[in-house]
């Protein structure tokens, strides 16, 4: 069982069982800018303070008819999970809680925040709109970010429950108060989470999956056809895929080792790109440490900060 440090990807053959990499880099690059998209802020999770409490559960059916489906939440507070199966009807469960300081501002939670829905043949778009969105013209309601502005004196969490088509593509994202899982869809994928971990299982397609705080964790059952991105700032990357595995993985962490079930060579590292800034020129490198494995195939990148990245076989 041997252990490579960065410079350790030079042998010709990187061993099978723990591929160790410690990849040290700029903190800098791992700001990770598109990590959860245009989302700004978010509020604060702390509802100790919240005397009133009322719960209310809303159940709705949807039909995707067309060929082509895709999914769309944009959640705040609270947990998206998403399982598929047959058909083409989409059942949605959401468990909404509203937390106040009092019964008036528990009764401008209900005026203020709402659950927007867009219902088309290809497409279902579920909304959390309210005061909190920054009105930066992304998505309904005036924008897909989040600009929470003082305390408002209470908290909406709505958590999602989907029953959708397997063929489905989706797109997920939530902020504070929650995960994020999918279980059995064969559709691309871009899913979004702050401070929360996400947990795709028996998945296909191909995709994106970042998160801050909490682990990422995603089992293929078709291997990704087409480049994908997986990552957080505190948490590990486990990336399960199926035997055959081709793909040109590339690997950044700090505070961290990388291992592999899967035997890989070494790949250059990318070339430093150049940009002029007036008289002078600044030169960047992305820092990512690259194996193949087999015959090579879509790029696959797993970044984090303080946590180990795995790529394993599944069993």
């Amino acid at each position: 069982m041997d252990r490579y440090r960065p410079k350790g990807l030079e042998g010709p053959v990187i061993k099978q069982k723990l591929l160790a990499l410690i990849l040290m880099y700029s903190v800098g690059l791992l700001l990770l800018p598109a990590l959860a998209g245009p989302l700004y802020a978010a509020g604060d999770d702390d509802d100790s303070g919240m005397r009133v409490e009322e719960k209310e559960t809303i159940r709705k059916t949807f039909n995707l008819t067309a060929a082509n489906k895709s999914l769309d939440v944009d959640n705040i507070f609270g947990s998206i999970e998403v399982t598929g199966g047959q058909g083409d009807q989409v059942q949605l469960v959401v468990n909404k809680t509203i937390s106040a300081e009092s019964k008036d501002k528990l009764e401008a939670a209900k005026k203020e925040v709402t659950l927007d829905i867009t219902d088309q043949p290809d497409l279902l778009k579920l909304y959390v709109n309210g005061p909190f969105r920054c009105n930066c013209g992304n998505g309904n309601g005036g924008g897909g970010c989040v600009n929470w502005n003082g305390d408002r004196g209470y908290k909406v969490k709505m958590d999602f429950q989907l029953q959708v088509p397997r063929n489905i593509e989706v797109k997920l994202k939530t902020v504070n108060s929650g995960h994020v899982r999918v279980q059995d869809v064969t559709g691309n994928f871009s899913v979004h989470n702050v401070n929360g971990g996400i947990e795709m299982q028996n998945v296909a397609g191909s995709g994106v999956a970042k998160t801050v705080n909490g682990p990422v964790k995603v089992t293929f059952r078709e291997n990704p056809r087409e480049k994908s991105d997986f990552a957080t700032i505190n948490g590990n990357v486990d990336l399960y895929f199926v035997r055959g595995l081709a793909g040109d993985f590339r690997f950044k962490t700090m505070n961290g080792a990388v291992y592999s079930d899967f035997e890989m060579t070494s790949l250059p590292a990318q070339p430093a790109s150049a940009e002029r800034r007036g008289t002078k020129f600044v030169f960047r490198s992305d820092r990512f440490t690259g194996g193949r494995v087999g015959s090579g195939g879509p790029e696959i990148k797993a970044e984090n900060l303080n946590g180990d990245i795995r790529v394993l076989e599944r069993q």
